[in-house]
């Protein structure tokens, strides 16, 4: 009996490593611009959430979303500086930062905000992508005024 607890808790360490690691893989594929690769670590449902609590689901739509966002921010890039896991939940602490793709001097279009993120792992594939970040700065190089 206690070999069983033990191994349960063995496989339950384990797959929390594993949904580090999904994630972790998940940044490498959003830093090196691999869409596809983005894709094959989602699953069907998987469901984004912006900074602003917009959502979109699918991984088909998530594939045209990251085809365009690297469109206007052709070198975007996440910097993990800290995790956190609890069982398929991992939180990710860092900054964001890219070059925004419109005209003008370049040095006024780069961006780097502080940011974090929310994964949700299932079955080893990203079932959820939640961002947190304030985008002010980034609507600013862009032009937008939102309020």
């Amino acid at each position: 009996m206690l070999r069983a607890i033990q191994l349960i808790r063995f496989e339950r360490f384990c797959k929390l490593l594993s949904s580090k690691q999904v994630a972790l893989n998940f940044v490498k594929r959003i830093n090196d611009r691999d869409v596809e690769g983005l894709v094959s670590l989602m699953s069907e449902d998987h469901k984004f959430i912006d900074g602003l609590g917009n959502e979109v689901q699918g991984k088909n739509d998530m594939r045209d979303g990251w085809t365009e966002y690297y469109k206007l921010f052709p070198n975007y890039h996440v910097e993990i500086e800290t995790v956190l896991e609890g069982g398929e939940t991992v939180a990710l602490f860092g900054n964001a930062s890219a070059t925004f793709a419109g005209s003008g001097n370049v040095k006024d279009r780069m961006w780097k905000i502080p940011a974090a993120w929310r994964a949700i792992i299932k079955n080893d594939l990203v079932s959820e992508w939640q961002v947190y970040a304030d985008n002010e700065p980034v609507w600013k190089i862009m032009g937008v005024k939102r309020y």
